[in-house]
């Protein structure tokens, strides 16, 4: 199995980048983002000075200012858009004759589930780091930028590593679960949209957390792209574990719970959707 795996898992990786086109495309929403509507929202300018930074410290949860806070964030929301093709693309082979051919060879559903899976984590990993880069890289052009305020230890690198690869790996399940079970493009990309923005809006990752109503902080606090990012903004603002109940290790463990998760449901509907059909 390991080696049908490692091949198809080729396949799809050569398959994304000889589309380069796909991503630039995944690139400009989280830049026109970046560009615009994080460099727009200077919410820590409000008032001219008359409200206290302590104020905007708790809003931003630590983060020195807004954009700060948002570019952790757009890690996060990066790494679920990048996600939204992946179960695309099965439907697509469906329709196109090449997942039937596909599992007539002697990969089994497991190989092909996980090659899917692999290849697609891979892709929104790389532009999430690209979102950082692109950050940091504006405050050096004389517009707001990423402050990373925090010496980042080796421990603290691996612990963003694998909170952005966990979320992306979850997300990347969940849409190819979604693709497994559906046979239209149409009724895929409604779903996924179903999904996405209530999950993106639901979170952390653009709204200040001081100005949450305590309703949608109780919301935020389990949402799956929340424990992401709360680890990256723990580990990269100084004083900001100050401002968070749990230590990157708890969320970290929460996050992988939900990619558990699924992992199994995708599993599930993979196999039942790769047996043989009587």
């Amino acid at each position: 199995m390991i080696r049908e795996t490692v091949a198809l898992t080729r396949r799809e990786l050569l398959r994304i980048t000889r589309n380069p086109q796909a991503i630039v495309t995944s690139l400009l929403l989280p830049i026109l983002y970046l560009v615009l509507f994080g460099q727009a929202f200077n919410l820590e300018n409000l008032g001219s000075g008359k409200i206290p930074q302590a104020y905007f410290l708790s809003a931003f949860r630590g983060a020195p200012s807004y954009f700060s806070y948002f570019s952790a964030g757009m890690t996060g929301f990066v790494a679920v858009t990048a996600t939204l093709f992946i179960g695309a693309n099965v439907i697509f082979d469906r329709l196109f004759g090449v997942l039937k051919r596909t599992s007539a060879t002697p990969a089994t559903p497991t190989a092909i589930f996980g090659s899917r899976l692999i290849a697609g984590s891979i892709q929104p990993i790389g532009l999430a780091f690209l979102v950082l880069g692109l950050s940091i890289l504006l405050g050096h052009l004389g517009l707001s930028g990423l402050d990373i305020t925090a010496s980042v230890t080796a421990v603290g690198a691996v612990e963003i590593l694998l909170a952005i690869v966990i979320l992306s790996a979850m997300f990347a399940s969940l849409f190819l679960a979604v693709g497994f079970s559906l046979e239209q493009p149409q009724t895929y990309f409604a779903a996924v949209n179903a999904i996405n923005l209530p999950v993106l809006l639901t979170s952390a990752a653009l709204y200040p957390w001081g100005t949450m109503p305590p309703w949608f902080q109780n919301v935020a606090s389990v949402n799956p792209i929340t424990l992401a990012v709360n680890v990256l903004r723990e580990n990269m603002f100084a004083g900001a574990t100050a401002y968070y109940p749990y230590g990157p290790s708890i969320y970290l463990l929460g996050l992988f719970a939900w990619a558990l998760a699924m992992f199994v449901v995708a599993t599930l509907l993979a196999r039942r959707a790769l047996a043989p059909k009587r």
